[in-house]
C-alpha cells in the first residue's frame, strides 16, 4: 500500500541524487491494467448477484476492492521501485519482493541480451529477474553475490538477468560507472 501512496505522488522509493533510475514495469502494464478492469467488473457483478444478502454482499465488497488495490499496489510497486544505478553499485529490484544490491567491483559486464526464460528450469547461479516473461540486460558478475528472496531463501548467483523499459540505456548507464577496461 506504500507504493500505491508513492505512486500518486511520483516518488521513487531509494533513488537518491547522482543514481539513474532504469524502469521496468512497462511491459506488465497492460496485464495490471487489465486484472484490475476485470476485478473491478466482478465487483460490480457479485455486488448486484448479493445485494439481496447484506451480510455476504458486505464481505464481498471489501474481499473484492481490496483485490483491486492489490493489483494495482503490485504495479505500483514495480514502477516505484525501479533498477538503480548509482556510485555505490547496481540493486536489481522486482517490486517490493526482491532488492539485489550489486556493488560495481562485483560487476564484470553488462550487456543487451533480449531472453525469455522458462520459469521451470533455473540455471545453477543465475538470477533471472524476468517482467512479462523477459529478461533484456545480462549481468556477469566477477565474484558471486547473495541474493536473498522475499522468504529469505538464500541464493549465490554470479549471472543476473533483469527485465528493463529502455536495455540499451540500462547498460550504457551500468557500463558508465565500470572501471576502463572491465
Amino acid at each position: 500500500m506504500t507504493s500505491l501512496g508513492l505512486w500518486v505522488v511520483r516518488r521513487p522509493h531509494g533513488v537518491g541524487d547522482g543514481d539513474i533510475a532504469v524502469g521496468y514495469a512497462r511491459a506488465q502494464a497492460s496485464t495490471s491494467y487489465g486484472l484490475a478492469f476485470f476485478f473491478l467488473v466482478e465487483t460490480v457483478g457479485v455486488s448486484f448477484m448479493l445485494a439481496e444478502h447484506p451480510v455476504p454482499h458486505l464481505v464481498m465488497l471489501v474481499l473484492d476492492l481490496y483485490t483491486v488495490l492489490l493489483v494495482l499496489g503490485l504495479h505500483a510497486a514495480a514502477v516505484t521501485r525501479p533498477h538503480v544505478v548509482g556510485p555505490g553499485g547496481l540493486r536489481v529490484r522486482r517490486g517490493a519482493r526482491l532488492d539485489l544490491r550489486i556493488p560495481l567491483e562485483a560487476i564484470a559486464s553488462a550487456r543487451y541480451d533480449l531472453r525469455f526464460p522458462d520459469a521451470n528450469k533455473a540455471e545453477d547461479g543465475v538470477l533471472d529477474v524476468a517482467v512479462a516473461s523477459q529478461t533484456s540486460v545480462t549481468i556477469e558478475l566477477t565474484r558471486p553475490v547473495t541474493a536473498v528472496s522475499l522468504l529469505g531463501r538464500r541464493t549465490e548467483v554470479r549471472t543476473v538477468r533483469c527485465h528493463a523499459d529502455e536495455p540499451q540505456a540500462a547498460v550504457a548507464a551500468i557500463n558508465g560507472l565500470l572501471p576502463v577496461g572491465a
